[in-house]
């Protein structure tokens, strides 16, 4: 099963990858002024990426869904789409860019989907498409029998909303060509941080887990939660690293005038902040934590790394 699942993931996207490889041909011979098809292609090449994406990803990727009765592979293609977007924008005849910029842009985009990649098959136990998300599984219990159709909107289609919004910066930084400034050193050390910072949580993280699993097989008692490490200032460290990332890429874009780049970020934050809702509400429901998760919760910030609150102070601000 994992190898036949890593099949279809790696040839899922040929479709893209083979239409556009031939149009930049058509554009070497100068065919593209010829054919009305790869003329167009050429002259709105956002609008091209789109679409593409809404026939293979949004609509293929649900067609396999379907047969799969699985939703596992969006969240794979999630670590692949931004660099697959980066390189089209690159490649793309019409745009103009800074190289330098560029190449800085696409290396970070590329360590940043490294990172994720890397903690996505690690944590599926390197194996392809184990399962899908809790999420998908819980609103495919939820619709029913209308999951079939809900999906493609609620998976697929919010995606696209999603990954566009925030992959903006990419198609501002290939679009516009000015020299390099202080705002993209700001911007480097921000992704730099953020992609950093999500690896050690997710790391610390994955740790815990597997030891709690050792603990489970041994037949003895786990260990509620995890307070140690970058989680004893935040409850939600791993979040708040991938943050750090969509804002600084948002700063290379908002650096070049697209005052209007960081609503994609704001969407994916407000986006994250409803998961981290179900997320918790998730923890509170296994019994063997909750206690513990409740002070957790009383005592420690939510995102933004901070210094603990006093129990004794949350238990006189709860007297008071």
């Amino acid at each position: 099963m994992a190898l036949k699942n890593a099949l279809i993931a790696l040839t899922a996207p040929l479709p893209s990858i083979f239409f556009y490889i031939s149009f930049l041909n058509h554009y070497q011979n100068d065919q593209h002024l010829l054919s009305p098809l790869w003329n167009w292609c050429y002259r709105h090449p956002l609008i091209l990426a789109n679409t593409i994406f809404f026939l293979n990803i949004d609509v293929g990727f649900w067609l396999i869904s379907l047969l799969q009765s699985s939703n596992w592979m969006i969240d794979l293609y999630w670590t692949v789409i931004p660099v697959l977007l980066a390189h089209y924008f690159a490649s793309h005849p019409d745009g103009e860019y800074n190289m330098w910029r560029s190449a800085v842009v696409v290396g970070l985009t590329w360590v940043w989907a490294v990172r994720l990649t890397h903690n996505y098959l690690r944590r599926e136990k390197w194996q392809w498409g184990a399962r899908e998300d809790w999420r998908f599984t819980d609103m495919a219990q939820q619709h029913g029998q209308n999951w079939w159709w809900v999906s493609f909107f609620g998976v697929y289609l919010i995606q696209q909303v999603f990954l566009f919004g925030v992959c903006i910066p990419l198609y501002i930084v290939h679009t516009v060509n000015k020299p390099v400034n202080i705002w993209d050193v700001v911007a480097s050390i921000v992704c730099i941080c953020g992609i950093a910072y999500a690896y050690l949580a997710d790391t610390q993280l994955y740790t815990f887990v597997t030891k709690n699993e050792k603990l489970k097989e041994e037949g003895k008692a786990l260990v509620p939660n995890l307070n140690k490490g970058l989680w004893y200032y935040s409850r939600h460290p791993n979040y708040f690293g991938e943050q750090l990332w969509w804002w600084g890429l948002a700063i290379f874009g908002w650096s070049l005038g697209g005052t209007w780049v960081f609503i994609g970020a704001l969407i994916n934050t407000l986006c994250l902040a409803y998961v981290t809702t179900l997320v918790e509400k998730r923890m509170l429901k296994q019994e063997y934590r909750v206690e513990s998760y409740k002070m957790y919760q009383k005592t420690t910030s939510i995102w933004v790394p901070w210094f603990k609150s006093s129990p004794i102070q949350v238990f006189k601000d709860k007297d008071c």
